[in-house]
């Protein structure tokens, strides 16, 4: 099992969506603990390629979740739209 580590800026991003999203957003958090690297359903998983340290993507219906992974923890960057792109 992993840590799930949030930034500042995931937690203020996080708390300017909806609550029905949020709901699914937490949900998706936990089972990212449980194995961060393994795509399977309800957790669409995608290494970014080109990034220093490994960055992944966990695809939430719109929204995108960027992390790393470092030895037992998960450390969440931000959360975004996927009509923002990515700022890697």
């Amino acid at each position: 099992m992993y840590s799930i580590l949030v930034s500042a800026t995931f937690r203020r991003e996080f708390l300017a969506i909806d609550p029905e999203s949020q709901r699914r957003i937490r949900q998706a958090l936990v089972l990212l603990g449980e194995d961060p690297f393994t795509s399977r359903p309800r957790v669409d998983i995608r290494p970014l390629q080109d990034t220093d340290p490994k960055k992944y993507r966990l695809r939430i219906g719109k929204f995108r979740i960027m992390y790393t992974v470092t030895e037992r923890e998960v450390r969440v960057i931000e959360i975004f739209s996927r009509n923002r792109g990515y700022r890697l």
